[in-house]
């Protein structure tokens, strides 16, 4: 199970990458590996401001659909538009191609509530 160590993490299996107020979103290697090939992602929130936890958008996989949660809260500033015509990438490249959205953070302090590597590779387990 890869899970870098300059991510956050949320308990809903969302990664953040940070740059300033700048946060990319998307699932984590176990989460993907979870639901098994994903076929399709619904995600149309661009220009939304939405709260740490409410929902951005789902994840159908092959046998299950998920639901994509906002690990921090903020603006939506752009959905990766490479996984429309390829979904996969989420499952070949989960912290890299993979990426789901871009967030203009509200408020940084909803990082605090976020877990570093260890502590979401102990919720792995």
């Amino acid at each position: 199970m890869n899970i870098p160590n300059n991510l956050k993490y949320s308990k809903d299996h969302e990664w953040v990458k940070v740059d300033g107020n700048i946060a990319t979103v998307g699932i984590t290697d176990f989460a993907q590996s979870q639901l098994g090939d994903i076929v399709f992602l619904d995600i149309t929130c661009e220009g939304e401001t939405l709260s740490a936890g409410e929902q951005f958008g789902s994840i159908e996989a092959v046998k299950t659909v998920a639901e994509a949660l906002m690990p921090v809260g903020g603006k939506v500033i752009e959905i990766n538009p490479e996984l429309e015509g390829a979904p996969e990438s989420v499952n070949k490249d989960p912290y890299g191609a993979g990426w789901l959205i871009k967030v203009e953070m509200s408020n940084p302090a909803d990082l605090d509530a976020l877990l570093d590597s260890a502590a979401y590779e102990g919720i792995c387990k």
